[in-house]
């Protein structure tokens, strides 16, 4: 019997070595940028992120474009952002407004615990919505990390309630270099369900200045109810002080 899609995320998730260990030097310095999965990291005080995500279906050759903003809200425990997908063809979808609180620990601890609250606002024919999310980071080795993420989205009008996990699994080959594999999972509601696998890359410029720049490429993969549906993914993240924070 073929295993469902949510069960096989269940088993990434149990995966999970049960003892961290501390993070060594600078192998691990680029932690914020995940394609699929959400890390537990809110933006520093005076730091902003610009995040562009573009996918497009290697068969169809539909694609989406999400372009999403993070700003301190001011400080480092509470978090402001937005985001704004658009698709072709299907155009504009939900804006989405999210606050999020550092619950626990931060970029620079072995555990980090940031749940999310989302509002959905309804765009064309698209319905309002609220999303709940609580991600969660773990650094496993100096070289390796993890996010997990457990939440629901409802959606009115007989969208219904859809569950939603990720996984992501991150492994420093150099300090500004880093190999990625990420399973993402939603399911129920109206929406049907949707199971992807995605190993992919991501590498860091730094500056003086305090920019970070983050490209990143990925290829999910559908499995189960998204076997045939695959892609490309391509990630652009611009990360920079905003203000002057002081010493």
């Amino acid at each position: 019997m073929r295993p469902r899609p949510a069960l096989l995320v269940l088993l990434l998730l149990l995966a999970w070595p049960l003892h961290a260990q501390t993070p060594g030097d600078d192998l691990l310095a680029i932690q914020d940028n995940s394609f699929l999965a959400e890390e537990a990291y809110n933006q520093d005080p005076g730091v902003v992120q610009h995040i562009s995500l573009f996918t497009r279906d290697r068969d169809s050759g539909d694609w989406v474009y999400t372009f999403t903003q993070e700003w301190p809200a001011p400080s480092l425990r509470h978090q402001l952002s937005y985001s704004i997908p658009y698709a072709h063809p299907a155009g504009t979808g939900n804006i989405a407004l999210n606050y999020r609180y550092q619950l626990l620990g931060d970029s620079k601890s072995t555990l980090a615990i940031a749940p999310r609250l989302t509002l959905l606002l309804p765009n064309g024919d698209n319905e309002r919505g609220v999303q709940v999310m609580l991600p969660i980071s773990r650094v496993l080795t100096s070289r390796a990390i993890a996010h997990t993420d457990v939440g629901a989205t409802w959606i009115a009008h007989g969208g219904g309630m859809q569950l939603n996990l990720a996984q992501s699994f991150i492994y420093a080959i150099h300090h500004r270099a880093q190999l990625m594999l990420e399973a993402a999972y939603s399911g129920g509601g109206n929406g049907g369900d949707s199971f992807v696998v995605s190993p992919g890359v991501r590498w860091s410029y730094d500056f003086t200045s305090g920019l970070q720049i983050v490209p990143g490429v990925g290829v999910p993969i559908g499995v189960g109810p998204s076997h045939g549906s695959d892609a490309v993914l391509l990630y652009l993240s611009f990360e920079h002080p905003f203000r002057h924070t002081g010493s």
